[in-house]
Parts: C-alpha cells; sequence; structure tokens
C-alpha cells in the first residue's frame, strides 16, 4: 500500500483543492481566545468531565483515560490543561487524498464516486498490524501537519470535485470535535460524509455524530475477543454495540475484517461473525474480507493466502449474508454487487474501479431494490 505521508508539507495532496486549502491560513481573528488556542495547538475537548483535585475523565471512547494536569490520553492527542481536557489535533491535517469511494472501501455508497479523505494523527488503538502507524502511532508534533480550519476543508473538497468527504486513515474517534465540525458544514453544502473507523467510540458520542454522518465504515478486527486484547490494546464488546447504534440510526454501515493467519482467520470464528452480523444487523450489511500484508509490529507473518479470502466470503454467503466482499485481492467474483435474487451483477468493479452500474435509483433490472446510497 502506498505510504500516506508524501515530501510535500509532509503530507499528501491532490489537485487544485489541496493547494488551496494550503494556501490560506488559520481563520480564527488574532489575538482572540480561539487563535490563541489554535497557535497552542489545542481546543477543547467535548465528551469529559473534571474530577476532584485536577483530574479529568474522557468519556469519548472506551478507553475511558483519566487524566492528571499535563498527562495525555492513550490516543495521543487528548490533554488535561488546567483540569479542562483539550484534543491537540483539531485542525491538524496528517493527510490528505482525493480517492474513490471503493477504496474506503464503500460498496453500496455512490459507485464511482470519489472521497476528499482526510486525518490527523492519533488512534485509540495499537493495532500490531496497523497499516497507517506512521499517524495513528504519533503525537501530532512528531508528524509534520497543515492547519486547516473546517470552513477550509470543505470548501478544498467542493473544489475538488468530490462527492463526500471521508474521516478515515487514522482514527477519526480521535478528532470527533474536528469532525464534527466539518460534518455539519459538509452536510450543509450537499456533501455525504463517511467515517472509516475502528468503532471504538462511546454510545453517547456516537449518536450525537450520527446525525451529521451518511455511511460509516467499522473495521471489525476479529470475532474472537482475546485478538482485540493481545492485537490491539481494546476490547470487542463496546464495537458490537456500536455498529448495532449505527444500523439502528439509519446511517449506512458497512464492515470489513482483515484476515490475519493463524490469528482471526479460522473458519468457525469466520461464520460466528457471518452469524453475528446477519442476527444482529441484518443479512443487507455488507462484509467485506481484507488480504494482511506483513507490516509494523507483525512483519514475521505471511500474507493471508487468496484461498483463505475466497473461502470466507463462501462461508458468509452460505450463512445468509446477501453482500461478501473480498477486498484486495483479484477476485472478479468478490468485487461485484449481486442482486441477492437472482444472481445477476448489477455493479460491476475491477478493483476499486467501477466499469458498470445496472442500478436505476437503487433498484437493480430484475427489480429487486439493493440496499444502500445510490444518489
Amino acid at each position: 500500500m502506498k505510504k500516506i505521508l508524501a515530501s510535500l508539507f509532509g503530507i499528501a495532496v491532490v489537485g487544485a483543492a489541496a493547494w488551496w486549502l494550503f494556501a490560506r491560513g488559520n481563520s480564527a481573528p488574532p489575538g482572540s481566545a480561539a487563535g490563541a488556542d489554535a497557535a497552542a495547538g489545542l481546543h477543547e475537548a467535548r465528551w469529559y468531565e473534571p474530577l476532584p483535585n485536577g483530574l479529568v475523565h474522557c468519556r469519548l471512547c472506551p478507553n475511558s483515560c483519566r487524566l492528571p494536569e499535563g498527562k495525555i490520553g492513550l490516543c495521543k492527542v487528548r490533554k488535561n490543561v488546567g483540569g479542562k481536557l483539550y484534543t491537540l489535533s483539531y485542525g491538524q491535517l496528517a493527510a490528505v487524498h482525493v480517492d474513490p469511494i471503493e477504496k474506503k472501501p464503500f460498496y453500496h455508497v455512490l459507485p464511482g464516486a470519489q472521497a476528499f479523505s482526510l486525518a490527523t494523527p492519533g488512534c485509540n488503538m495499537r493495532c500490531l498490524f496497523c497499516q497507517n502507524w506512521e499517524i495513528s502511532q504519533s503525537f501530532p508534533w512528531q508528524v509534520a501537519t497543515q492547519a486547516a480550519t473546517p470552513e477550509q476543508v470543505v470548501d478544498a473538497a467542493l473544489r475538488s470535485g468530490a462527492q463526500a468527504i471521508a474521516f478515515t486513515y487514522s482514527e477519526p474517534t480521535i478528532f470527533y470535535e474536528y469532525m464534527l465540525d466539518i460534518a455539519k458544514l459538509a452536510k450543509a453544502k450537499g456533501l455525504k460524509t463517511l467515517v472509516v473507523s475502528n468503532g471504538y467510540i462511546e454510545p453517547g458520542p456516537l449518536r450525537e455524530l450520527l446525525p451529521f454522518i451518511d455511511a460509516y465504515k467499522v473495521d471489525f478486527k476479529a470475532f474472537n475477543p482475546q485478538f482485540y486484547v493481545d492485537l490491539t490494546g481494546g476490547r470487542r464488546e463496546p464495537i458490537l454495540e456500536a455498529m448495532k447504534i449505527i444500523r439502528a440510526s439509519g446511517t449506512w454501515l458497512e464492515i470489513v475484517t482483515l484476515l490475519v493467519p493463524g490469528q482471526n482467520d479460522g473458519e468457525d470464528e469466520i461464520r460466528e461473525l457471518a452469524r453475528w452480523v446477519k442476527d444482529n444487523l441484518g443479512p443487507d450489511v455488507p462484509l467485506h474480507f481484507s488480504r494482511f500484508h506483513p507490516q509494523h509490529k507483525l512483519a514475521n507473518l505471511p500474507p493471508t493466502p487468496f484461498e483463505t479470502i475466497v473461502r470466507a466470503r463462501e462461508i458468509a454467503r452460505a450463512e445468509g449474508l446477501h453482500y461478501v466482499y473480498t477486498g484486495n485481492v483479484p477476485f472478479p467474483e468478490g468485487d461485484s454487487t449481486r442482486s441477492p435474487a437472482t444472481g445477476e451483477i448489477v455493479v460491476e468493479r475491477k478493483g476499486y474501479f467501477v466499469v458498470r452500474n445496472a442500478l436505476v435509483d437503487g433498484v437493480a433490472p430484475d427489480g429487486t431494490p439493493i440496499p444502500g446510497i445510490w444518489k
């Protein structure tokens, strides 16, 4: 996978829209409180409570950090300053790309559209197999970033011609305030809003965010709870709950599971995962299986065998899921969307690119409605 960080300002940019984004300065008035906080890299956080003796309790994610004065949370971006919780990453972009929406991956959202994709440093998990560890496992001052207000981000997205803004690459939950402010502006301007997340977020902030999000993709690491403890530093149960909340809210949900050899790729575990999705979220939630490549702290493992990915799709389909995809392997059967009624291809893909879309307002030629966001 192409690394996110590039030479220009230390971040990856695409097209005139990104240049416009970086050409303008921070819009906070000089000398104002907002300007002073921005200059110090601080923005007061949401979803925390002050505790006695100057401590603060962050209530954003299940890490539930309790921080003394001057300490930073496990996410590397939320700090106790004077008995208040501040985010250090608000408006600090570490990566910007314009990507095919299928690369997120969203296969039931605006096929063939472009997504203006962005990230700040930090993450609330410590996945040993992280693809973007250079930014996700770094403090904000360890990564070259570029300041951009929410207004500048939305303006740049519109100028790029993208149809959506995607919060992705690191973990959007940890730049929650920035994401929320951008999403509100983007929705008002007619852009779709997409979250690509590990799903490790508390119910309260999730419910506050969802009215401003069109689609949410959860990287569900494994159905085995011990996998979460050993390889991510997180817990499985809060993510199961988050997926239920997303699904019940009406925000479109897709799920991706990266199959790591010998860790979460057993047939029984895949079968359990598929059954849980069907029973708790419904058979129409798309499930993607992706291939692991050696990287970060699991460079000693081999890539996932092609046959494992194909077999995982077969198992999930046999358990009754209607839309099961194979992400990053050359397997045409797993790329395209089919009508569950007839098996007819209704959105044909080659890799991340759409070559034919037979849907009309989300309805297949055989008359079957295909769930998703199609216009």
